[in-house]
């Protein structure tokens, strides 16, 4: 355990010290301090999480601490260590992008702050993951809240970026004030903050029905709210898109799974879970999923379509952690591995891909000046590594294999089937249910990367900015081709991705892993197909080296494409991001329901450039319930204005009439 603790303390000293030299005006040496100390204190951290995840024993640290009901409790099981070594790697290669990131910014913003703030990002996330007391995870979780504010206000003097921290840090604060009920509700009950205690309390003497559902609820909005579960997301799709690329990836990849990970160990504290508690957490994450899609393919904003495919993957984690609730709850030890497994592989996978597309975004957005995708296009040909990292990760994240965002679907996919199949009636339709929600997401998503991928780099440039783009700095270049090689080799060794997860299901199963290597029957399918993609991969190789043979001595070259005679199209005779969504748009137009603006050709001589159509799709949880109910408060708090009239006599008489209801409630209670 020292040595995790000193691995984090290294970030931590390297932020601090990148601050101290960026006061003296050396920020390029600032920002290698920064990024040597984080690659360094990650690697010497994820060692000893790494090695509990191979079969070593659990750490533990305790110290005495002053503050009441606290202790400095850490540890680090396979749980904790999976999710420990997911937030450091992602984290260090966001810190290299991040050193070729900020250079656009040097000398035109501070970078001593945002590097001393993103280095003690992960060491909080890494906290929470580890804190054994609620008092330590709580402050954890606040300074995790606070940093990531920071961050995504980097760019303050914009509105919009002002708009989305405060947003941020609004809902995240309510979502705090559930999960500090959560705790003093459990801890009340079982005498203790301790992790530890509360969860054998739980074992001995089960929760009372109604006390364990409020708490699941507490559990499910207050984590829920930070993992940005629907409808509870609304802070995602404005704090994502404003905050730098590199924070962006991390945001997404890792800060909203420590609530998953928050959630699943609060699960595991009210002991053995009930039934409903899997059915909930699947309609939660179909519903999660689906709406999380659909929204993404309604967008024009590069950065805000990504912040929508992250409600989308948190709902297929919570739609695999449900499948495996349900089977613990039937005694059903596949379904419960096989949901387990999925739901906390794709975790990992999601953190992948997710931050490849993110860092090819802000790649795009250095680039061209823009995240609108219409201004875009044709970029393939000047930013080769960007268009394809990003066009693998669009695969990985639809689902496609041999990419690993397959590999963990396909175990929710089984673990899903399996459950229909071995349970009761319904728990049966639940997972069918799973099921049917899966494959249209795949299908939505495939749909929607194809417009966002195709639209970008492929076609004609649509704007000056986009014609003017070149690639990305060497660093940035080396963080997506990191992350590029994560999303090929898990979808090409899923037998090894298997082996790592799989006691961690196991751990939340209650399953040995020598029972779980019994009960692991979507190991060989898997398998069978990795196989198959090697085979595949080495025809490609062998027709690419027989192909460049072929043409080796000869004049190879290039012409525009046919256009049926037709010999001076431009680039507003290419799909646009918005006719290209438009059918789906248009199927799904009850649930999403987007306003059209359109200007049709007038006479039979149109003025060209005249005619146009776009839309505009509003988050209907955003416009319906939360606008409604911040228009509601507003309204309250402003006629209660009259309370602050600034007379420091008036205050004072406040002051005195608290304290004597307080007496009195005293008194008679």
């Amino acid at each position: 355990m020292d040595l995790f603790q000193a691995g984090l303390a290294t970030i931590a000293g390297g932020g601090v010290l990148a601050l101290l030299v960026a006061a003296a005006r050396r920020e390029r040496l600032a920002v290698l301090v920064a990024t040597a100390a984080l690659i360094a204190g990650a690697a010497v951290a994820a060692w000893p999480a790494g090695r509990v995840l191979a079969g070593a024993p659990p750490l533990e640290a305790r110290a005495a601490w002053s503050v009441p009901g606290g202790e400095w409790a850490l540890g680090v099981d396979r749980l904790s260590a999976f999710f420990v070594v997911t937030v450091l790697g992602l984290a260090a290669a966001a810190g290299v992008y991040g050193a070729g990131y900020l250079e656009h910014y040097r000398g035109k913003k501070a970078l001593g702050p945002p590097l001393l703030f993103f280095n003690l990002l992960p060491v909080a996330l890494c906290v929470v993951c580890a804190a054994r007391n609620a008092v330590l995870f709580l402050v954890a979780w606040e300074v995790m809240t606070l940093l990531a504010f920071l961050l995504v206000g980097f760019e303050d003097e914009k509105e919009e970026v002002r708009s989305a921290g405060l947003t941020y840090l609004v809902v995240s604060h309510v979502a705090t004030l559930l999960v500090v009920l959560f705790f003093l509700v459990l801890g009340r009950e079982a005498g203790s903050l301790d992790f530890a205690t509360m969860a054998a309390a739980a074992a001995r003497r089960p929760l009372p029905a109604g006390l364990g559902a409020a708490l699941f609820a507490l559990a499910v909005l207050g984590f829920g709210t930070k993992a940005g579960i629907w409808p509870l997301h609304i802070w995602l799709p404005e704090a994502h898109p404003a905050a730098p690329s590199h924070v962006s990836a991390v945001l997404s990849g890792v800060l909203v799974k420590t609530a998953i990970y928050a959630l699943v160990r609060a699960l595991t504290l009210l002991g053995p879970p009930p039934a409903w508690w899997g059915v909930a957490l699947i309609v939660i994450g179909a519903a999660s999923g689906v709406l999380g899609v659909l929204y993404a393919l309604a967008q024009h904003d590069l950065k805000r379509l990504l912040a929508y495919h992250t409600i989308e993957n948190i709902g297929i984690i919570v739609l695999g952690i449900g499948v495996g609730f349900l089977g613990v709850a039937h005694r059903a030890p596949a379904v419960a591995l096989l949901g387990f497994a999925g739901g906390i592989l794709h975790v990992l996978n999601h953190a992948a891909f997710k931050g490849l597309l993110f860092m090819g975004a802000g790649s795009v957005l250095q680039a061209t000046g823009t995240r609108e995708i219409d201004r875009q296009g044709g970029l393939a040909r000047a930013m080769p590594w960007t268009a394809a990292t990003f066009g693998l990760a669009a695969a990985a994240i639809s689902g496609l294999p041999p990419l690993n965002g397959f590999v963990s679907e396909w175990l929710v996919y089984a673990g899903s089937f399996r459950a229909g199949l071995d349970l009761s009636t319904g728990a049966a339709l639940a997972a069918f249910a799973g099921v049917g929600s899966l494959a249209a997401i795949g299908g939505l998503a495939a749909a929607c990367f194809a417009k966002a991928t195709g639209i970008v780099f492929l076609g004609e440039p649509r704007s000056e900015a986009a014609r003017g783009a070149h690639e990305c700095r060497p660093s940035m270049r080396a963080a997506m081709v990191f992350l590029a090689v994560v999303c090929v080799a898990i979808g090409l060794a899923p037998q090894t991705a298997a082996r790592v997860v799989l006691p961690v299901a196991g751990d939340l199963a209650g399953v040995s892993t020598e029972d779980g290597l019994h009960a692991w029957p979507a190991a060989g399918p898997l398998e069978a197909i990795a196989r198959a993609a090697w085979l595949v991969l080495a025809v490609a190789a062998a027709l690419a080296l027989l192909r460049r043979a072929l043409l080796r001595g000869r004049d190879v070259g290039a012409g525009a494409t046919w256009g049926c005679g037709f010999g001076a199209p431009n680039a507003r005779m290419q799909y646009s991001a918005s006719s290209f969504a438009d059918p789906l748009i248009r199927l799904a137009g009850a649930a999403l329901r987007p306003e059209v603006h359109e200007r049709r050709p007038e006479g039979y001589y149109p003025v060209p450039g005249e005619a146009r159509r776009a839309t505009h799709t509003a988050d209907l949880a955003d416009e319906a319930v939360y606008r409604r109910l911040v228009r509601a408060v507003a309204r309250a708090v402003t006629a209660m204005r009259w309370l602050q009239s600034g007379r420091l006599q008036l205050y004072l008489l406040y002051i005195l009439v608290t304290v004597v209801v307080l007496l009195v409630w005293q008194v008679f209670t």
